[in-house]
C-alpha cells in the first residue's frame, strides 16, 4: 500500500443513520477524497451511499426548487438519519438501465449529437445553391429533421391480409383473424359478423375477396345487435321480431384494431403482441437514416451526418484530429472565401474531440454515436455518464457511483480510476460502492460495513485510512486487500468432448471458429466490447437451442418500443459437432425475475407450494377446510380485500415524491384476519414471509423440503433475502443467483450446458468463493458451464479459457488466446494475461 492518504480538509458528518438495516450509525467522511464504502453483498453500503448521503442531498437541493418543477424529478424516499453537516450538492451515478426509448442514443446521453449538428449546420459542406439548415433540422427526432416518409424511424411497416391471417385455412370462429383480441372481444367481433351475414365457419380462403378485405381493411364502425350463439337466419328472425338484443355491438376491422392499439395502449404486452402483425422494412426514401434529404445533402469529412454517427468513437477522433490542427485539407480550401466557418468548424471540433477523449480512456471507443441506451449495459452507460461529468468541469459536488467497475476488464478499470482521479483532482468528493479489490486499493479512505449481510448487517466495521482496516478483525473485505495470496492452480478437469461452432458472424464477430470444452469449467475473457457476449451468451444460447427445438429470447432486458428497436441478427454460425452431450440448456441471467412486487424469492424457486401446504396441513385449516391455494396473496380468497394482496397503498402527494404506505386494513400483511388466525408452529402466514431465509432455515429444519430449498439459497449467499421480498427490490445479481439457485434445487442428470453472463458482478470477493462452489458443484453432476468473465480469481480456478480480443469493436471479434489458465500466461498478445498473472502461482 504505497498510495499515500490525501490532504483532508473537512468532513461530512451522519448522525444516527437507520436507513433500511443500518443501526443507528453515526460516523465521518471526508470531503475532497475518494472514499470507498465496501462489504459483501446486503451489508448496507447502498443503503449509507445511495439511500442516506445522496437521497438527502437531493432532499435538499429539491427543497430550493418550486414545489411545480419537483413534481419533475423522480423523487428518492426521504432518509432515516438524525443529522448530517457539510454534505455538498451531490451527483448519482448509478448501475441502471437506459431509458426505454431507443430515440435515446449515445449521442444525446454525452450531447456529442448537438455538437455534431451545430457543426454540420455552420460548417457542412452544403449543396450549391441549398441555403442554411438550423441544427435541429439535422436530429431526426424533430419535425424539421425527420424523414418524411418515416417519420424519423427509418423503417416503414404495413400490416397485411398474411400477416393478420397466418393460416387461411381456418375459419372465422377457428380464429382464423389472428389479429384480433383472443378474449371476448374477438368473440363481440365474431358475433357481429353472423349479424351482418358473413359466414364464420367457412374456412377464410374460401370467402370473397370484397368480404374479406372489407372485414379486415374497413375504415367503417358499424354499429348492430348481437345475439350471442345464434345462426345468421335465428338472428335475423329475432330482428324482425324485434326482439331484445344480448347488446349491441361495435365492429373494427383488423387492420384498423392493430393500427389504434400499437398507437394508443399504454401496456406494453399490448404493444408487443400487435406489433408481430406488422411488417417493417427499411424505409425506401432515407434508406434507414431517419433523416430528410436537405439535411442528408450536407456534408462534413465527405460524410452526411447519419454515416458519421455510425462510425465508432475511436474512428471519428481521427477524423476529427486534422479539423482542430487547421491541418484539415478541407478546411485549407475554404480559409480565403470562408474564413468563419474554419473558425467554427476549429472551436466544436476541439470540444467534439475532447469529449470524445475521455471516453476513449474509459475504454468506450467501440460505440457510435447512434446507439441506442436501451442496448448499452449498466456499466457502459455509467461510463458514459461519467464521461460527460469529467468534462462538465463541477467544483465541490459528491459524486455518488454504484460499483463503477462492474462488467470491467481490469484493464477498463485502470482507465475508470484515472478519470475519477480527474473528477477528485477537479475539487470534487467520490464516494464509490464497490467490491472490485483494485478500486478500493486506490482509496483515500475506506468505509467498511458488516459484519454480514440483512439484519445481521448495517453496522460501521471501520472508517478510516486504508492502512486501518489490516487491524479490523470482524472485516471479511481486509482479507482480500492484505492477504491477497497467489494460489495454486490445481489440474483442471479433462473435456469429454467439444461443442464445435463455425462461421460465427454477429456483430464484430466474423466467420469465426470457436470450440467449447463439454463437462468442464470454461470462462470466456476479453476487455469490454471485444465480442464475449455476442459470441457466448447469443450465438452459442441460440444454436443450441435450435438444435434442442427450444425457444429463447437472446435479446437484452429492454422495454423499449418493439418497432423502434433495430434487431441484431446472427449473420452466420452453425454448430460442427457435440451436440450428442448436451441435452439440456439453462440460461441464468440477469433479468428480473417479476416485474411486480406479487413475485417473489419464495414463488420464483417454488419454495412458498411447499410452505402453502404446510399451513393448508394444519388442524385450524383442515377443520375450515382451507386449502393451499387460501395461503396465497395472488388468490381472492385469501387475500386482503382492500389492497388486493399488495401490502401496500400508493398516497399520492401532490408536490412531494408518492408514498407507498402499509394497507391501513391488514397492515401490510396482504392477507385478510381469517387467513392469519392460522398457524403453523405459532407464526402465521404473514410471519413467514417477513423471514430471512437464514431465519427460515432454522424454523423449517424439520421439514426436508423447505429446507433444501432454503439452504440451496443461503449456498449462494442469499440468506440475507426475506422469503416475501418482492422482485422489483432485487438487484441484477441477487436475481442471477436466484435463479442459479432454483437450478441447484433440481435433480442432477448431467449433460446440460449452463451459460452465465458475468455472474459476479455485484459480488463481494467472499460471496465470489461461495458461487465458485456452486458452479463446481455443476461441473462434478456432468455439466458443462460456460462463463463470460471479468473476475481474475475465477478466470484462475477455470478449467479452459478462451480470451476475445485484442481490443473492442471492430478491433475485437478474435480469438487471441485459448487453453488452461497457465497456457493464457504464455500469449504476448492477451490483454487478460497481465492481470492473471497475478493471482497464478507458478
Amino acid at each position: 500500500m504505497a498510495k499515500q492518504p490525501a490532504d483532508l480538509n473537512g468532513f461530512v458528518r451522519v448522525r444516527g443513520a437507520r436507513e433500511h438495516n443500518l443501526k443507528n450509525v453515526s460516523l465521518d467522511i471526508p470531503r475532497d477524497a475518494l472514499v470507498v464504502f465496501t462489504g459483501i453483498s446486503g451489508s448496507g453500503k447502498s443503503s449509507l451511499a445511495f439511500g442516506t448521503l445522496y437521497a438527502e442531498a437531493q432532499r435538499r437541493y429539491l427543497e430550493s426548487v418550486s414545489p411545480y418543477a419537483r413534481r419533475l424529478f423522480n423523487q428518492m424516499a426521504i432518509p432515516e438519519v438524525d443529522e448530517i453537516e457539510g454534505l455538498p450538492p451531490a451527483v448519482a451515478l448509478q448501475q441502471q438501465r437506459g431509458g426505454t426509448s431507443t430515440r435515446s442514443s449515445v449521442g444525446s446521453v454525452t450531447t456529442l449529437s448537438n455538437l455534431l449538428r451545430m457543426l454540420y449546420s455552420r460548417a457542412g459542406d452544403y449543396p450549391k445553391g441549398q441555403s442554411i439548415i438550423y441544427a435541429e433540422s439535422f436530429s431526426p427526432n424533430t419535425p424539421e429533421g425527420a424523414c418524411v416518409e418515416c417519420h424519423g424511424l427509418g423503417r416503414v411497416y404495413e400490416v397485411t391480409e398474411k400477416t393478420m391471417v397466418p393460416d387461411e385455412t381456418l375459419t372465422i370462429r377457428e380464429k382464423a383473424i389472428a389479429a384480433w383480441p383472443s378474449a371476448w372481444q374477438g368473440q363481440n367481433q365474431r358475433d357481429i359478423l353472423t349479424t351482418m351475414g358473413i359466414d364464420i365457419d367457412t374456412p377464410w380462403k374460401d370467402l370473397p375477396k370484397k368480404d374479406r378485405d372489407w372485414i379486415l381493411f374497413t375504415e367503417e364502425q358499424p354499429v348492430v345487435p348481437v345475439y350471442s350463439g345464434y345462426t345468421h337466419e335465428e338472428i335475423q328472425r329475432f330482428i324482425k321480431n324485434k326482439r331484445q338484443p344480448d347488446y349491441m355491438g361495435t365492429f373494427t376491422g383488423a387492420h384498423r384494431y392493430v393500427r389504434h392499439t400499437f398507437a394508443n395502449t399504454q401496456s406494453a404486452l399490448m404493444k408487443k403482441r400487435v406489433s408481430q402483425f406488422m411488417l417493417s422494412s427499411e424505409c425506401p426514401l432515407c434508406h434507414g437514416k431517419r433523416l430528410r434529404q436537405e439535411s442528408l445533402s450536407v456534408k462534413f469529412a465527405g460524410y452526411d451526418i447519419a454515416e458519421l454517427s455510425r462510425l465508432a468513437l475511436n474512428k471519428l477522433a481521427a477524423i476529427f484530429k486534422p479539423y482542430t490542427s487547421g491541418e484539415a485539407p478541407a478546411l485549407k480550401a475554404i480559409a480565403h472565401t470562408h474564413p468563419e466557418k474554419v473558425v467554427v468548424a476549429k472551436r466544436i471540433a476541439e470540444d467534439f474531440l475532447a469529449r470524445l477523449q475521455v471516453m476513449l480512456d474509459l475504454g468506450l471507443g467501440y460505440l457510435t454515436i447512434e446507439r441506442s441506451t436501451p442496448t448499452l449495459s449498466p456499466g457502459e452507460l455509467q461510463r458514459l455518464r461519467l464521461a460527460t461529468q469529467v468534462r462538465s468541469n463541477l467544483f465541490g459536488v459528491v459524486y455518488v457511483l454504484d460499483e463503477p467497475s462492474a462488467g470491467l476488464h481490469p484493464a477498463d478499470t485502470e482507465a475508470l480510476l484515472r478519470a475519477l482521479d480527474k473528477l477528485k483532482a477537479s475539487g470534487n468528493s467520490l464516494f464509490v460502492v464497490e467490491h472490485e479489490i483494485d478500486v478500493i486499493r486506490h482509496a483515500d479512505w475506506i468505509v467498511d460495513v458488516g459484519p454480514a449481510a440483512g439484519e445481521k448487517g448495517g453496522h460501521i466495521l471501520y472508517s478510516g485510512l486504508p492502512e486501518g482496516l489490516r487491524e479490523v478483525k470482524a472485516s471479511l473485505t481486509r482479507h482480500y486487500i492484505y492477504d491477497d495470496t497467489l494460489r495454486a492452480v490445481s489440474d483442471p478437469r479433462v473435456p469429454k468432448d467439444w461443442l464445435k461452432l463455425t462461421g460465427v458472424s454477429r456483430n464484430n464477430l466474423n466467420k469465426l471458429d470457436v470450440s467449447f470444452p463439454i463437462g468442464v469449467l470454461t470462462s470466456v475473457t476479453g476487455v469490454s466490447g471485444s465480442g464475449k457476449s455476442s459470441l457466448v451468451s447469443q450465438v452459442l444460447v441460440e444454436l443450441v437451442a435450435e438444435q434442442l427445438g427450444l425457444q429463447v429470447d437472446i435479446s437484452g432486458d429492454t422495454e423499449a418500443d418493439p418497432l423502434e428497436q433495430t434487431e441484431v441478427i446472427t449473420l452466420g454460425g452453425q454448430i460442427a459437432g457435440g451436440m450428442k452431450n448436451i441435452k439440456r440448456l439453462e440460461v441464468v441471467d440477469q433479468k428480473p425475475i417479476g416485474r411486480t412486487p406479487r413475485s417473489n424469492l419464495a414463488t420464483y424457486t417454488g419454495l412458498f407450494d411447499h410452505v402453502r401446504k404446510l399451513f393448508a396441513a394444519t388442524p385450524t385449516a383442515r377443520s375450515r377446510k382451507y386449502d393451499a391455494g387460501r395461503f396465497s396473496f395472488n388468490v381472492v380468497k385469501g387475500r386482503c380485500p382492500h389492497c388486493e394482496g399488495e401490502g401496500m397503498v400508493m398516497v399520492e402527494l401532490l408536490f412531494l415524491p408518492s408514498v407507498y404506505t402499509p394497507c391501513p386494513t391488514c397492515g401490510g400483511t396482504r392477507y385478510n384476519p381469517k387467513t392469519l388466525e392460522v398457524k403453523y408452529k405459532d407464526k402465521n402466514i404473514a410471519e413467514v414471509l417477513g423471514m430471512t431465509v437464514d431465519e427460515a432455515a432454522s424454523f423449517f429444519d424439520e421439514e426436508p423440503a423447505v429446507s433444501r430449498a432454503l439452504e440451496v439459497v443461503r449456498e449462494v449467499g442469499l440468506g440475507y433475502l426475506r422469503l416475501g421480498q418482492p422482485a422489483t427490490e432485487l438487484s441484477g445479481g441477487e436475481a442471477q443467483r436466484i435463479k442459479l439457485a432454483t437450478e441447484l434445487q433440481r435433480a442432477q442428470h448431467g449433460q446440460t450446458l449452463y451459460v452465465l453472463d458475468e455472474p459476479t458482478t455485484g459480488l463481494h470477493p467472499s460471496d465470489v468463493e461461495r458461487l465458485m462452489l456452486q458452479l463446481n458443484r455443476l461441473v462434478d453432476a456432468g455439466n458443462t458451464v460456460i462463463l463470460v468473465e471479468h473476475d481474475m480469481h475465477v478466470i484462475a480456478e477455470s478449467d479452459w479459457v478462451i480470451d476475445i480480443g485484442p481490443g473492442a469493436g471492430e478491433d475485437g471479434g478474435t480469438i487471441v488466446a485459448e487453453g488452461t489458465p497457465l497456457d493464457i500466461l504464455k500469449v504476448k498478445d492477451s490483454r487478460t494475461a497481465p492481470y492473471l498473472t497475478k493471482h497464478i502461482k507458478r
